[in-house]
């Protein structure tokens, strides 16, 4: 198939905030006069949108790039672009590492791609790699492929050091979106017969409009009245700033899933200092307590390290035993791995040896998996409101969708289409999945 110098293609990786950047980076090309690609094997311009917060996001960016090396070996014109958090992170070096790149875009550059792919097309190798802390690329209405479910960044960067993680040294510093401007795209977003939106940030409820001060609790009632009707989630939250007034909020507004994702890390509070996390485990119980007060059945899921810096037997079995206390819903789970320039790569020894990483990564992975499959046999013989999203991957007959605390339904779709809100009585659950017929 012959190539199309003025097609491109991009290849996401990471988290939904790249999904996001990804659909603003498709607008910007597409107002230069560039056109997505159906595959990615008519595509003159091969974008690869990029996450570091995890050592295996990295290895996974060079073995998909092995695979495009094949393309540009039979077709030396084909353009090939690194944009995100990983160009930000090993900026110029990628060059070295890898010579099929053409260009490199930080997360702060997106402006700046269809000059740096004209600029490649000339031979060129070349970067745009500055820090904005301005840039929030206000106005800018995402290309999207999905109708039926979006992600609204509201803020981007972060202020909090956590010693683990390379956000700051990727993303910057904290800058939210103006409030109107939030406002618009949920509105048009409504208007369009979007029935989900996700309002994303990295530390979603530091919120701050930088006209009036508004804060995130306010924002999120706004939304709600501009967008009547529309699921509204929001991810991530940090624990030090989920405040009394947000859980207000949530549970004042039917609109609001009941699902909140807030990351533990850690069930030691010695190792949340050492983490530099500004929150101790008490702390985080008394918030998860006043959450389930306010809003009973609410999911609540959650991000956990086995073997950070210095974590002995005892914080790893406090890790183990709040999650037994907590119960999440679900969980993200990793064993530490040190990412260059962050406070614990430079001044703590990655002392947990390879084996105990493992063992306690695997511990924890069994355990959530039990706790998992335990909450989702309780939902047997209860009915819930699922959006349907999809047709289910194994029938046509069925479709896929999720409640509002986040949980997957495949059910017999009769009628029914996605987008739609479907009663469906829960008969059966699997470690991972309900299922259930609609009623």
């Amino acid at each position: 198939m012959k190539r199309d110098r003025r097609k491109f293609h991009i290849h996401t990786f990471g988290c939904q905030m790249n999904q996001a950047d990804s659909g603003i980076i498709a607008t910007l090309l597409q107002n230069e006069g560039y056109e997505p690609a159906t595959s990615e094997d008519e595509a003159g311009i091969i974008l690869l949108n990029t996450c570091a917060v995890r050592e295996n996001a990295v290895e996974r960016i060079g073995h998909y790039l092995q695979h495009v090396k094949g393309f540009k070996r039979k077709h030396p014109e084909l353009i090939v672009g690194l944009a995100g958090c990983i160009a930000q992170y090993r900026r110029e070096a990628l060059f070295g590492d890898f010579p099929v790149l053409d260009f490199l875009a930080g997360p702060d550059n997106y402006r700046d791609i269809a000059s740096l792919v004209a600029e490649a097309s000339g031979g060129c190798r070349v970067s745009r790699l500055d820090f904005d802390a301005t840039e929030t690329y206000e106005g800018i209405l995402q290309s999207r492929v999905e109708p039926l479910t979006s992600f609204v960044p509201v803020m981007r960067g972060c202020n909090n050091m956590c010693a683990f993680c390379v956000v700051p040294f990727t993303r910057g510093r904290e800058r939210s979106h103006p409030f109107g401007s939030v406002l618009r795209e949920v509105r048009e977003l409504g208007l369009g017969g979007c029935r989900e939106i996700t309002l994303l940030g990295q530390n979603v409820n530091s919120y701050c409009d930088p006209q009036s001060g508004a804060d995130f609790p306010q924002l999120l009632e706004a939304v709600c009245r501009e967008a009547p009707g529309v699921r509204i989630r929001f991810t991530t939250s940090h624990p030090k700033d989920m405040s009394p007034s947000l859980v207000d909020a949530m549970a004042s507004q039917p609109d609001i899933c009941q699902h909140l994702h807030l990351p533990v890390q850690s069930g030691s509070s010695r190792m949340l200092e050492r983490m530099n996390r500004g929150h101790g485990i008490l702390s985080y119980l008394e918030k998860i307590r006043l959450i389930r007060q306010r809003i009973p059945g609410i999911a609540i899921s959650t991000d956990l390290i086995a073997g950070f810096c210095g974590e002995s037997e005892s914080d790893h079995r406090q890790t183990l035993e709040l999650m037994r206390e907590v119960r999440f819903d679900s969980a993200f789970m990793f064993h530490y791995s040190p990412r260059p320039g962050t406070l614990a790569a430079r001044t703590m020894p990655d002392d947990v040896s390879e084996e105990d990483k493992k063992r306690r990564l695997q511990e924890i992975i069994d355990l959530q998996n039990t706790i998992s499959g335990e909450l989702l046999r309780e939902a047997v013989g209860t009915v819930v409101e699922v959006l349907a999203e999809s047709e289910s991957r194994r029938s046509a007959a069925q479709l896929m969708g999720r409640t509002s605390t986040n949980r997957v339904v495949v059910f017999d779709r009769g009628s029914f289409q996605p987008g739609d809100l479907v009663r469906v009585l829960i008969t059966g659950s699997t470690s991972a999945t309900l299922s259930g017929k609609t009623v």
